[in-house]
Order: structure tokens, then C-alpha cells, then sequence
């Protein structure tokens, strides 16, 4: 096959291209640039905000996020295999069944870490570890 065929192909990317280039470049020269402090301050659902927030999210909040982003992909992975299932015979299926256990190894440890658990002080088993209940001692 020569590069002739492919010459379509290069004609839609430059036109692609070349249209979001000129598009941002007329919107920039066109635009008028006058930023006052309302324009400036930050908006979000259409409610001012009046103060700063009480507090940032946790560490934990992005380390679930980021967690779910992870497993979410090896899922992907599991549902390609599942369409070429057959083609891949019993070394697909060996194959899969240790990036299971791999998967399933990643999940125990991040769970026995404490990566998911959102109230550490609340749970009975970290009480002893790391708030233990003061000692009333008894009346004699």
C-alpha cells in the first residue's frame, strides 16, 4: 500500500487543525480583554462565595479517587479478554488468572493498609492501637 491512500486522512487532520488554530486565534484577537474583580473571583454553581471553605479534602478522598482509577482500568483490561476469550485458549485463561490474583493482592493490601477506611477513630479495631479508652481504676 503506498502513502497515497493515506493522503485523505492528512487532508482532514490539517483542516482539523488548521480550523482550531484560527478559530483560537480570531477569538483571541477579537475578544475584548477588560478582567474586573468580579470577572476574576472564582464561581461555581452560580453561588458566590462569601468565605473560605472550612476545610480542604482529605489526602484519603484522592487516594480513593485514584484507587477507583486504577481498579476501573485493570476492568477494562478484564472485559477485552472476556470478548477474545476463546481465541486465547487455556494460556489466556492462565494468564488472567494471575493478574487476578495479582489484583486481588493489591486489593487486600490496600485494604489492610487502611487506604479505604474513612473513620479510623471510630472503628473498634484501631481503638486499641491508636486511641486507647483511658483505665478507670476501681474504688478499694
Amino acid at each position: 500500500m503506498d502513502l497515497v491512500a493515506y493522503l485523505p486522512i492528512a487532508l482532514m487532520l490539517l483542516l482539523g487543525v488548521g480550523f482550531a488554530a484560527v478559530s483560537l486565534y480570531l477569538s483571541w484577537m477579537i475578544a475584548p480583554n477588560n478582567p474586573t474583580p468580579e470577572k476574576l473571583a472564582p464561581y461555581e454553581c452560580g453561588i458566590v462565595p462569601l468565605q473560605d471553605p472550612v476545610e480542604r479534602f482529605p489526602v484519603k478522598f484522592y487516594l480513593v479517587a485514584m484507587l477507583f482509577v486504577i481498579f476501573d482500568v485493570e476492568i477494562i483490561f478484564l472485559f477485552a479478554w472476556a470478548v477474545r476469550m476463546e481465541e486465547f485458549g487455556w494460556a489466556g485463561i492462565a494468564a488472567v488468572g494471575i493478574f487476578m490474583l495479582l489484583l486481588i493482592e493489591t486489593l487486600g493490601y490496600v485494604w489492610k493498609r487502611g487506604a479505604l477506611d474513612w473513620n479510623i477513630a471510630r472503628r473498634e479495631r484501631y481503638r486499641t492501637v491508636v486511641a486507647p479508652e483511658p483505665v478507670q481504676e476501681e474504688a478499694a
